[in-house]
């Protein structure tokens, strides 16, 4: 067999390059009714009255009086309704759909909805949050989760150091922005409703529509459809319009497609948090950072939805890459009544790692040090403990990450040498990060419990049946290669189809980096198992997640070991700034990744030149600015995204460092490269205009507010 590396042909590569991929939007069933939303146009208020215009024969409405079961989207707190009841605390928020032949009647008919509103004081950011004393949003307080923990002795360590250096670092929302829009169906055939459409987790909406109609897993049936990405966005929202075409197809008896536009997109679904990060580095006289102070505020939005979470992980990665003896940390989610906010590529590690890598170069900085020099000190190593307190068992090869992209970026010549031109301002900036691959804690032995199966057929072949999703980035393709190199049987012998909640077990949502190390994982244990029984004709075997013996975690103090593993990563970004115009033009990009083990070298590829696209744009252009809880960019003429002709091409090396634990050594990717790209570019920026930057985007009008 060749090496698992090398790259194949993906599983889904003809029927996309050539057109014949069938999209939610592509189906049309016999009978098939279109389904709009009705959406709040205030930020907070209660619902006074609803007045419907006559509808033409054969539309109708579904609202909260059609919901059997309970009206709660299931998920960490049971606090966001499917369809507004009697009350809206967001703009974009649903109270109703219209379900008709024709699009554009419904369109009419929506136009002539009148809600009659008793408008309350919205609260409209983190500031407003923290002011608040009463009329909260979610219960007797101004957010929905806060956590602290600690490490070391801080307040000891505080008392002894000679120097604070203090920031305070902010990032905004950022749109998806995948290729297919927000696109469910659903079919009723009297006893049992299907929900098809483009999604990630199709067990979330399976859990979903059982919530809501009050049936049983035999009733309910989620298939995926062929998806145009995801990057988080169709993690937990798509169950709010899967219940939505499942309500409408029941109560019809025929097909309901329910496809948003692009419009309708970006002012429904969920965005990434904005945050507000406050870092304190406490210094000894030899200028060696002894204690450090983080207190995270993320504005979660009107409804809790996976804020604790992504909190959790913006908190857990305040350290960094770093060995930091003494830590305070505190963070909210705070309730606010701006768009909900949600699962974003990262989960909180992007908002985490541009505030502490600025911090760690205003530091180098004001120490006069070379930055990334200066960072190779404090690399955690096998053994350290994380910011949690749990131990690094595999090795780390932080060391090995900055000399390889020193030197495919030139790094230590440039930097001393940039900031001083004439023409175009040049400056050069670094990164380094990691991410924890799987659910935070202990989530996937508690919360997941993820299955996998396999099945022997008798013309030897064998099925993969999971849950996971294939949404652009080639994660079923690499399952294939796992099992048919286990087996020893050629990619042609492994089938797999899209996930269906009717024959797929739940192998956990395709979420966190964990498809290929977790799911990877159990497909490869089960192989093992197929191979010593491939004599028998037809067969079936099962594979259930077992959380490591060695790691320990504790939920209440939040302690121990926060994720099984970490993939590692460094990057150097190398910008001109125009003096004129303060446009910012990046003249290099170089990565250096450990992932452990690839398994398949062009799909590594198009994460890693993706993830650090999707980085930069995050840093250099995505704005996103909500007005009185309105989103003001809601096209793709005012919400920029970068383009191929934005960005240079990347160089990326990877270091080979396998995980015992992951398939063939392999560990997370995803969301890896999403991470570290926004502050190795600010840093550039910094250097090149020789002012302190404290936010992205850092477009060229925030660089002309910082020269003036």
């Amino acid at each position: 067999m060749e090496t698992i590396s090398k790259s194949i042909r993906r599983f889904d590569f003809d029927d996309k390059v050539e057109g014949k991929a069938k999209y939610c939007a592509d189906l049309h069933p016999e009978g098939m009714l279109y389904a709009r939303t009705l959406r709040s146009d205030v930020p907070r208020a209660k619902i006074r009255a609803i007045r419907l215009p006559e509808l033409p024969e054969g539309y109708t409405i579904v609202d909260h009086h059609d919901i059997p079961g309970k009206n709660i989207v299931p998920i960490v707190y049971d606090d966001q309704p499917f369809l507004a009841v009697d009350e809206v605390n967001y703009i974009g928020q649903p109270i109703l759909l219209v379900i008709g032949e024709d699009k554009e009647t419904i369109l009419d008919i929506i136009g002539k909805i009148e809600v009659d509103y008793e408008l309350l004081q919205p609260i409209l950011s983190i500031e407003d949050a923290m002011k608040q004393s009463d009329s909260f949003i979610f219960g007797d307080k101004p957010y929905f989760v806060g956590y602290e923990y600690a490490k070391g002795n801080p307040d000891a360590a505080i008392a002894q150091a000679v120097r604070v250096i203090e920031d305070e670092l902010r990032t905004g929302y950022q749109e998806h922005v995948y290729i297919e829009p927000q696109a469910m169906l659903g079919i009723y055939d009297g006893e049992r409703v299907s929900v098809y459409g483009s999604m990630q987790c199709p067990y979330y909406i399976h859990s979903g529509l059982k919530q809501a109609l009050g049936w049983g897993d035999d009733r309910v049936r989620v298939v995926q459809l062929p998806t145009g990405g995801g990057f988080g966005g169709k993690e937990e929202y798509p169950s709010i319009p899967g219940v939505h075409a499942a309500l409408a197809a029941i109560k019809m008896g025929r097909p309901v497609q329910l496809v948003f536009d692009r419009p309708e997109d970006i002012r429904a679904s969920t965005k990434r948090h904005p945050s507000i990060i406050r870092i304190k580095s406490h210094l000894d006289a030899d200028g060696r950072i002894i204690a450090r102070e983080v207190d995270v505020k993320l504005d979660a939005g009107a409804y809790a939805g996976l804020s604790s979470v992504v909190l959790q992980r913006t908190i857990f990665s305040v350290c960094g890459v770093y060995d930091i003896p003494n830590l305070k940390v505190t963070g909210k989610a705070y309730a606010t009544n701006n768009i909900v906010t949600g699962a974003f590529r990262g989960f909180g590690g992007p908002q985490a790692f541009f505030a502490i890598e600025m911090h760690m170069a205003h530091i180098a900085t004001e120490l006069g040090v070379d930055p990334l020099e200066w960072r190779r000190s404090y690399f955690l190593k096998k053994g350290d403990t994380s910011s949690t307190g749990g131990v690094l068992y595999s090795d780390i090869k932080l060391a090995e990450i900055a000399d390889a992209v020193s030197r495919l970026s030139n790094y230590q010549e440039k930097h001393s040498t940039f900031g001083s031109e004439k023409g175009f301002w040049k400056g050069i900036g670094c990164s380094f990060f990691f991410h924890g691959c799987g659910f935070t804690g202990s989530g996937e032995a508690e919360l997941l419990k993820s299955r996998v199966k396999l099945k022997k057929y008798a013309d030897g072949t064998v099925g993969i049946f999971v849950s996971s999703t294939e949404i652009g980035q080639g994660a079923l393709t690499t399952l294939c290669k796992i099992v048919a190199q286990t087996l020893d049987i050629p990619i042609g012998q492994v089938k797999l189809t899209y996930p269906d909640t009717a024959d797929c077990p739940d192998s956990g949502p395709t979420v966190a980096s964990r498809t290929v190390m977790i799911v990877g994982r159990l497909l490869q244990e089960c192989a093992k198992e197929v191979k010593t029984r491939w004599a028998e004709e037809t067969f079936e075997a099962v594979k259930d997640y077992v959380y490591p013996e060695h790691l320990s975690w504790d939920s209440e103090k939040l302690a121990g070991n926060a994720y099984p593993e970490y993939s590692w990563g460094a990057n150097v970004v190398e910008v001109a700034v125009d003096p004129v115009t303060y446009e910012v033009e990046t003249k290099g990009v170089w990565a250096v990744y450990d992932i452990g083990t690839p398994i398949d070298e062009k799909i590594v590829q198009g994460q890693i030149e993706g993830g650090i696209m999707q980085g930069l744009g995050y840093a250099a252009m995505e704005r996103l600015q909500s007005t009185g809880g309105k989103l003001m960019q809601d096209s793709l003429s005012e919400y920029l995204i970068p383009t191929a002709v934005d960005f240079p091409r990347i160089a990326f090396e990877l270091t080979e460092n396998p995980y015992a634990g992951g398939p063939f050594g392999a560990k997370g990717l995803g969301e890896l490269p999403m991470v570290g790209a926004a502050p190795a570019f600010a840093a550039a920026v910094e250097q090149a205009i020789c002012k302190k930057i404290d936010r992205i985007p850092v477009t060229p009008e925030y660089i002309r507010e910082l020269m003036t």
